[in-house]
């Protein structure tokens, strides 16, 4: 029989998986779990400070994702595997990271999963990982943290500029010869996108995208607008920017013209606006496809509302996928797991397509790159994945 024990170090949670039948044998594959859970700012020792009624929002994703990898280790225990889990709060004043990872016990750490919300805190790790030659698998935004040389830092959230060559594949199998109305505001992101989708269609064998871009204010002028548009065929909208308060002003505007008909395709940040353009057809990307009402989903669903009497969000479906779906490829490749990280054989919600970015200058890996994206369609409130 295998049991979980739960052990409180200062503002560190560490889960440790104890096998009865594997101590005279060998010790379990160790990960090492990190995320900001804040808990320096929600208890004074073992006595939480915030009142009954108040949990602050920067504590709830890391929470969520702490809470997913409660429920992973439950499913992980009922199928009898053997694995050590030590998870760690990277907002922990007393234990900062850089004590944490020269500690004993991440000395034989065979996989790290990460949840970051801070940019400082990736490269620690991530060059602890390369040291000890074992994958960091990011699960989180920001993204490549400008890491280089580390073929064992992984990204699962795929960039900006995977999410874009996405987008442009899409428009060339779907709507190759229509015209693609792209609209986009000023600023040095809006045109660094806009000169990837160009270079984009210099350098594609195929035909290239008939674009037709404007620029519009933050405003956006219903005259701009559709200046361009046809009222007597469907229009094909691409919004060129991630800053979401721009795309709603979009979709708002162009829904709230009934002469044009359109299909918008925006950026992956549109995953995040939960009631965005309730009367318009939007197409969008996203890393992550969860179902909730599939035999994983509901499990999921079924366990929270039972443990935490609430509806699990997106993150607490990352702690999970997370740590069961790479907890069982360390289980069955050990120490060739790097080789693996793509292996379907344990999918639960995602297909994951790591490649290596090489770097410019000598050809070295950078980092692993997960290139699988989802497209979403997002219609009369109903949300569909169309890959």
């Amino acid at each position: 029989m295998q049991k979980w024990i739960i052990y409180f170090f200062g503002s560190a949670l560490c889960l440790i998986g104890l096998s009865t039948a594997a101590q005279s044998v060998a010790k379990p594959m160790k990960v090492a779990v990190f995320a900001p859970v804040y808990l320096d700012a929600a208890f004074t020792g073992s006595v939480y400070k915030l009142g009954n009624n108040n949990l602050p929002k920067n504590i709830l994703p890391g929470l969520d994702f702490y809470n997913g990898i409660c429920l992973a280790i439950d499913s992980l225990n009922t199928e009898q595997n053997e694995l050590t889990v030590l998870f760690y709060d990277t907002k922990n004043e007393s234990q900062p990271l850089s004590e944490i990872i020269r500690s004993a016990d991440m000395q034989d750490i065979s996989l790290v999963i990460a949840s970051f919300n801070s940019r400082n805190e990736i490269q620690l790790l991530a060059d602890f990982a390369k040291e000890k030659k074992v994958p960091l698998v990011s699960m989180t935004y920001p993204n490549d943290g400008n890491i280089t040389n580390n073929p064992f830092f992984t990204l699962v959230n795929p960039t900006l500029k995977t999410h874009i060559e996405g987008i442009y594949k899409y428009l060339q199998r779907n709507h190759p010869t229509e015209t693609i109305h792209y609209f986009k505001k000023s600023g040095a992101a809006e045109d660094m996108i806009s000169n990837q989708f160009a270079d984009l269609n210099k350098r594609t064998p195929a035909m290239p995208l008939k674009i037709k871009q404007t620029d519009l204010s933050d405003s956006i002028q219903s005259a701009d607008l559709f200046a361009s548009m046809d009222s007597s065929s469907i229009n094909i909208v691409l919004c060129g920017s991630l800053h979401e308060g721009f795309g709603v002003n979009l979709v708002k505007t162009i829904t709230a013209n009934k002469s044009y008909k359109t299909i918008i395709i925006g950026m992956p940040t549109w995953d995040a606006i939960k009631d965005m353009g309730k009367d318009a057809e939007l197409i969008y990307t996203t890393p992550y496809n969860y179902s909730r009402s599939d035999k994983t989903g509901q499990y999921i669903e079924t366990k929270y509302r039972t443990k935490y009497a609430g509806r699990p969000s997106d993150m607490v479906h990352k702690g999970f996928e997370s740590l069961y779906h790479f907890g069982k490829l360390l289980i069955q490749y050990k120490n060739d797991l790097i080789y693996h990280l793509s292996d379907k054989s344990f999918k639960l919600f995602n297909e994951f397509d790591f490649q290596p970015v090489r770097s410019k200058t000598n050809g070295s890996t950078d980092y692993l790159e997960n290139k699988k994206i989802y497209f979403v369609r997002k219609l009369n409130g109903q949300i569909k994945s169309i890959n």
